[in-house]
């Protein structure tokens, strides 16, 4: 198992980061994310616990489910299937205030389950999904800090 973890200082209120990052369909505004939707909403909130996300990345399709939801500071998800397939055991993104704005560290830990899964994910796939992560959060900070028409697109 491979734990990565991306953080970022995005330059907006914690409550409308941690907003825009729950609501996973905004990541579709990166050109690495195809497609995002909200198959079952959670409980007390679209993307509360219990909450189960569709994605398909440019890097594979994935069923995520919501298994905490503390906003505006946190909250898990498990990858119940995918492909490639993949044994996950965390998904969590934190925000925290800071000067300037909100920093959000978003930490999964995950591996491969094909063979030689464990450098495959080392070598190849923790890469990847940094820099995927990564330009999510670029895409967020893009749009929380635009002008309120760019951030209703």
């Amino acid at each position: 198992m491979e734990t990565l973890t991306v953080r970022r200082v995005i330059a907006a209120p914690i409550a409308e980061v941690f907003d825009w990052c729950a609501t996973t369909t905004n990541y579709t505004r990166s050109p690495l994310i195809l497609r995002a939707r909200l198959a079952r909403p959670g409980v007390g909130a679209p993307y509360g616990v219990g909450a189960v996300r569709l994605h398909t990345w440019a890097i594979g399709w994935f069923r995520e489910r919501v298994t905490a939801y503390n906003p505006p500071y946190d909250f898990d998800y498990t990858v119940e299937r995918s492909f490639p397939p993949s044994r996950h055991e965390l998904g969590r993104m934190t925000f925290t205030e800071v000067a300037g704005g909100t920093e959000v560290t978003w930490t999964t830990t995950f591996q491969a389950r094909l063979p030689f899964g464990a450098a495959i994910t080392r070598v190849l796939a923790k890469p990847v999904v940094a820099y995927t992560f990564g330009k999510i959060l670029d895409v967020a900070g893009t749009a929380l800090t635009a002008g309120p028409a760019a951030r209703r697109k």
